[in-house]
Order: C-alpha cells, then structure tokens, then sequence
C-alpha cells in the first residue's frame, strides 16, 4: 500500500507539468502484461476459460538508464509504477525521489523498478530531461564489484531502447488504462417465457447495467448473438448469474458484491445483441441496458460505389472491424475474445486500409511473440508462427517503421531458430509433437501429414522476411544465412510439389512422394507471393481456384487469400460477384457483422452452429471482414511499393462497378480516389505515387503530384 501511495504521491506532483514526456517501461512488457489481463476475461457459461498456450510475464525489476549533458542545473521530477530507487552518477538517492536536483554537466541517471503486480514503469519530467523512448532499459543488471569494491572494467548487460505509448500524463498510470464506454439502451424489451428479451439492434460489446434492482432472490442473465442463443438458456454461450439482497447485489460467477444504487453494472463484459434476463418471484427491476466499449479510432480510410449492396459489405466489415479491434485485435468478440496470430495478420492488412493504426499492430505483434525460450509455436500453431514473420514484414512495408523492426530482431531470431531446428532432412517442416498443423477449418478431409506444400511456402516467406529484417537490424551475416536458406527452400518448392498433369501444387508430400491431394491453400499463396511463374498462376487460376471440384472454401479467413489471388489475377470482376454473393449472403441472413464461417447451403439455426456446439459459432470475426482489404488494394488500387509508402502505385479498377470512390490512409495522410467510365480523379498528401490508367493498348503510368487533385480521362 506504501509503494502504491509513493506511486500515487509522485504522479500527481506532475500532473501540472507539460507533456513533452510519457510512461515508459520494457519494450514488450506493457504489452504481454495487458494481453495477459485481456486474453484472461472469457468465460464459457460462467466459468474461467484461460487460453491453452504458454503465458508470458513481464520482468518483474527493471532498470531504466539516460546519459545527460546539461547546460544548466535542473530539478526533475520522478513517478514509478513499483518501489523504486535512483543513482546519480553511481550514488544512491535517499528513499524514493519524487524530485531530483541535477547539478549541470554531465551525468548518468539509473532508475531500478521492482513490482510484482504491474510491469515496472516510470515517468520523469523536468525542463529537458523527460521520460521517452531514447531511455535505455534492461531487465537485468549484470554489473559487479570485487572484494575492494572495484566496479567491473566491462558490461555484460544488454540495453534495449525503452518502450511506450501515449501515456503523456502524470496520473495516467498505465496499468489503469481502459477502453471508452457509453451508455446504450436496447432497441426493443419482449415478455418471453418467464423472462424479458432484450435487443440492443446490432452485434456489440460491453456491459449489462441493470436498474432500480429492489428484492431478493436470484437474477439470471443469458446472452446471444441470435434470438435463439440468448432464449436457449441450457445451451447459450454465455451467462451471468446474480443474487440481489436488500443494500447489495452479488455476481456469483465471480464470488464479488458490492452495493446496490440505483445502477448495477456486472463486472464482466459480453458480447451479444439479445439479452435475455429472468428473476427470482421476489426481484424485480425497472430496465436493462449497456455500457458499450469500444477503442476510439478514426475510420480514416472509406469506400462508397453505386452498388447499395457493396456499400453495405464494406460498412458492416469496418464495423466488424472496430469491434474487435480493442487493446488487441482479437479474433472474435463472444469467442474466442484471444489474440490468434492468424487472425491478426488479416485484421493488421484491413487496418492498413481502415484505421492505420500502427500502435494496435506493434502491442498485438509484441504479444503475439512473448518471451525467450520458445517451446511452442505462436498460439501452438505452425503456420500461425510464419504469419507473425510475415506480418511484421507486412508492418514495415506499410509504415516504414524501422525502429520497431530493429527492436523486435532479436526475438525473430530466437522464434526462428526454434522453427529451424524442428525440420527435417529435407530442410522443410512438418508437424512434430505438439504441433498444430491447422490451415483451415475445412467442410472436408484435409490431411495434415508430412510436408505439406502450404506450410513449405509460408516458411520461404518468412525466411525472406527475416533476411530483410536482418539487414534493417544491421546483422549482415544473418541476412546471408537467411538468404540462402530461402533460396533453397524456394529451389525446392516446385520439384516437391508441383504435378504438371494436375497444373496444380499438390497438398503435401509423405517421404518423398507426392500426393494426389490438390487444395487451394499453396497454390493461391504462390501466386500473390508470386512463387510461379505467369504460366502457371494461370494455369492454377483454371486448374485450382475455378474448379468447383477442389475442396471448397467455407471461412471467410481463407476467401481472404482466395479472392486476394483472384485479384492478383486480374479477376476483380469476378471476385466482385463473389463477394456480392458470400458477404452479401450473411447480410440476407440477416447479419449485422460478419461471422466466422458461412456455408450458404446451410439454412436457420445450422448457421450458429460450430464445434459441435448449437450456439459455438462467433457471428462477430474479425476475419470476416476482409472485402475492406479487397476493396482497398485491388479496387481503389492503392499499395505501397517502398516502405512507408515512400512510394506507392494506384492501379483502380472497377470490377463492373459503374463508379467508385474512396480513401487510403498512409503515413503521410491520405490517398483519395475517384473512378468511373471515363474518368479517374485523384489527390495524394503525400509521398512518390505512380497511377497506373487502362488503355485499349495496356496500363499507362501517369505521376501523382502530391497535395494536387488530378483528372485523367481514359
């Protein structure tokens, strides 16, 4: 209680001062510690339901160092999350500081945070010396003093450059940071069975309030997606369970009372659009409604065309969109309200298109990774490890954020020596004893054994994605050793899986032998990774993606990357309808965000079932929102061909569309656009653009002159 007053005291002495300074603590701790408070809150019926793979914590001490060169004597001023102690220039302060007098001249400042609890943070104000990310930070001390007293000539310890975010005020504790709520009320109240159904309207997410709760007996509350989950109080996903007395009420589930005001609020947050809420004969209430939370963004990026229906897809994906984007991307809001690796590499792409928020990307990325040793892959699963390489070389490529790479380096490395030291002779990976080998949940046998062609081409992916982050990270000798590992996987790819009579890359390959197997996975991925040649991506077009006979896509996390390569393609038309048609069809269903999976053949309530469970299927993921990606890159056309979009080309097309417009963000603004039969408008704010314009003789490239509209006819 001491160290907590001692952190209070100290923060408000400076919550007076400027904000030229912020909270700052161990790059990845804040992040894995708030993933840990986030990845912990699901329940399944009322119980605890904690994910399966390894948890990670922050360092519990941690020192954070800055060298200063003052001009003048200065005073500053000091906050720590923990029970800290300061060094001057080597000498112990008294106590713990709230204000230090530095003499001018040079000096070298050391603040040691021990806390348990919360990740060891500090926040220091003064004229110029503040708190940022310049800070050097390590979690462990490896100096040492001899019997004479004698300091260690050299260091062992390894200084990192401190991590933050916007935490700029003194009293904005980290470990205190929360998502914004609002009051909502629900749209209707039925009378149904002994109870009262409530609909809030749409798919959303908060917490239940309850009001001017009088009497006692029990308080029973059942949530759904659908009408059917929330009445279906035997089988319903989620619920919470009250007991109201005179003066208190109490959430059973998680052993708390509290008072009762004219308000109740539960503890715990819910995701659903019905609430159905019963009580006891003796407990009676006057109103239900929610306090919805959400993650303040700013939807920078738009799309709006003359078909009402696409209109439709793509504001109901942003939507989508925003609800699982939260202190993470999470995959989905009633379940499984994690971070799967997986499921976040999609959700960064539609971000890139949507919000450009590079703040969420980092956070998920960090916790996504973890801690030193690696024993599993991300999430246990194979190729969700690869898709956190390569979403980091997604990341770069979009926000040219070198920092960030270099500071995450070291844990590629470990995270890849992991993978490479579990393949085979072959130098391919296959699934090894507590692997998940997952690609898809597929409606259909999909055979997970020995070297599948899929996961082969997302290791080579990876493996170029570490060469590239080698040489950001100025390690020249691991840029060599991943450029020749990938080059002779990548030599290997089409000899082991390429089947000329098929025109197709085969599933997988049992000891040498490949099978007769054909699925999309491999063979979509090597054509926007552009592993084939134009031959045979098209080959692979009519063979693969065409072909009705090939194991059918039924999630929309793999339509993501199926319609993608369609694009890739040249088939945005196509694509078109099939988006008109699968997105379209959950809206028919009455969707009011975009599910996990969606079979069109399946009618009713077979679509809320999955798992084996009535009600398991999440009407809310965040994969499910991929048309904003689409629609971005391969209709409005906009993507960066340099990182940080230092240059970038458009290439819009309509898809059969009669008109379009929209917006790209990027770090330099925004890209607006314009296109209909006959004419293409456009203004960049910023960076090197090239428009690419449809001619009867092939694409014309045109220069955009940033913060200029420009007209082209064609």
């Amino acid at each position: 209680m001491k160290n907590r007053l001692a952190t209070l005291v100290g923060a408000l002495a400076l919550s007076a001062a400027a904000s030229a300074q912020t909270w700052i603590w161990y790059p990845g701790d804040y992040e894995i510690w708030l993933g840990n408070q986030m990845n912990n809150r699901r329940t399944e019926r009322g119980a605890f339901f904690p994910p399966f793979w390894k948890t990670d914590s922050h360092y519990v001490v941690v020192e954070f160092s800055k060298k200063l060169d003052l001009a003048e004597p200065e005073e500053i001023f000091i906050a720590a999350e923990g029970k800290y102690n300061v060094k001057l220039d080597g000498k112990l302060q008294f106590g713990m500081p709230s204000t230090l007098k530095l003499p001018a001249g040079k000096h070298s400042l050391n603040i040691k945070v021990w806390n348990q609890s919360t990740p060891p943070t500090i926040y220091v104000k003064g004229k110029t010396v503040n708190t940022d990310k310049t800070w050097k930070v390590t979690y462990e001390d490896k100096e040492w003093i001899d019997e004479s007293g004698k300091a260690s000539d050299t260091s062992a310890t390894v200084y990192m450059d401190a991590g933050c975010w916007n935490f700029d005020g003194a009293t904005q504790l980290p470990s205190k940071f929360s998502l914004v709520r609002k009051p909502m009320k629900a749209v209707s109240s039925t009378p149904r069975k002994e109870g009262v159904l409530y609909d809030f309207g749409k798919e959303t997410f908060g917490y239940i309030t309850l009001k001017d709760v009088k009497g006692k007996g029990t308080i029973h509350i059942y949530y759904g997606e659908s009408p059917e989950e929330a009445l279906d109080t035997e089988y319903c996903e989620t619920l919470d369970k009250l007991l109201a007395e005179p003066g208190q009420i109490t959430d059973l589930a998680i052993r708390n009372t509290r008072k009762l005001y004219d308000e109740y609020t539960l503890d715990n947050s819910k995701a659903f659009r019905y609430v159905y809420v019963t009580c006891d004969p003796g407990v009676t209430m006057q109103d239900v409604s929610m306090q919805y939370e959400y993650l303040p963004e700013e939807y920078r990026g738009s799309f709006k065309c003359n078909d009402e229906e696409l209109n439709r897809i793509w504001e109901v994906g942003a939507y989508t969109m925003h609800l699982t984007t939260r202190e993470f991307f999470i995959d989905g809001i009633k379940r499984d309200r994690w971070v799967w690796s997986g499921d976040a590499i999609q959700s960064y792409l539609m971000n890139y298109y949507l919000f450009f928020d590079n703040e969420t990307v980092k956070r998920t990325i960090w916790l996504l990774r973890g801690k030193d040793p690696v024993t599993s892959h991300s999430n246990t699963i194979m190729d969700y490890t690869f898709y956190w390489f390569l979403s980091i070389y997604d990341y770069y490529m979009y926000s040219g954020d070198k920092d960030f790479v270099t500071q995450l380096y070291p844990r590629m490395q470990s995270m890849m020596d992991y993978v490479l030291g579990r393949t085979n002779a072959n130098g391919m990976v296959e699934g090894m004893i507590g692997d998940w080998v997952f690609v898809d949940w597929a409606d259909g046998y999909l055979d997970k054994k020995g070297e599948l062609s899929f996961e082969q081409v997302l290791f080579c992916k990876s493996l170029e994605t570490m060469a590239l982050c080698a040489s950001l990270a100025g390690n020249t000798a691991d840029k060599t050793k991943y450029e020749k590992l990938a080059s002779a996987l990548r030599s290997k790819l089409e000899p082991a899986f390429w089947n000329e009579q098929k025109q197709a890359m085969v599933h997988n390959r049992i000891q040498g032998k490949q099978s007769e197997s054909v699925t999309r996975y491999a063979n979509m991925f090597s054509v926007f990774f552009n592993y084939l040649n134009a031959d045979k991506q098209q080959a692979i077009k009519h063979s693969v993606l065409q072909n009705d006979s090939i194991l059918k896509i039924t999630t929309p996390y793999m339509r993501f990357y199926e319609l993608e390569a369609l694009c890739a393609l040249g088939e945005q038309e196509s694509v078109m309808k099939e988006m008109k048609a699968y997105w379209g069809g959950m809206l028919k269903e009455g969707a009011t965000s975009f599910w996990e999976k969606y079979n069109p053949e399946e009618t009713g309530t077979q679509h809320l079932a999955m798992y084996g469970r009535p009600y398991g299927k999440s009407l809310c993921h965040a994969w499910g929102a991929s048309p904003i990606y689409l629609l971005g890159k391969y209709y409005l056309g906009v993507k960066p061909t340099k990182p940080g979009y230092e240059e970038y080309s458009v290439t819009p097309c309509l898809g059969g569309l009669k008109w379009m417009e929209g917006t790209v963000p990027t770090p330099y603004g925004n890209i607006h656009i314009y296109m209909d039969k006959k004419v293409i408008r456009i203004k960049s704010d910023g960076g090197k653009g090239i428009l690419n314009i449809p001619t009867r003789k092939g694409m014309k490239a045109m220069t955009i002159e940033p913060g200029k509209e420009q007209v082209f006819k064609y």
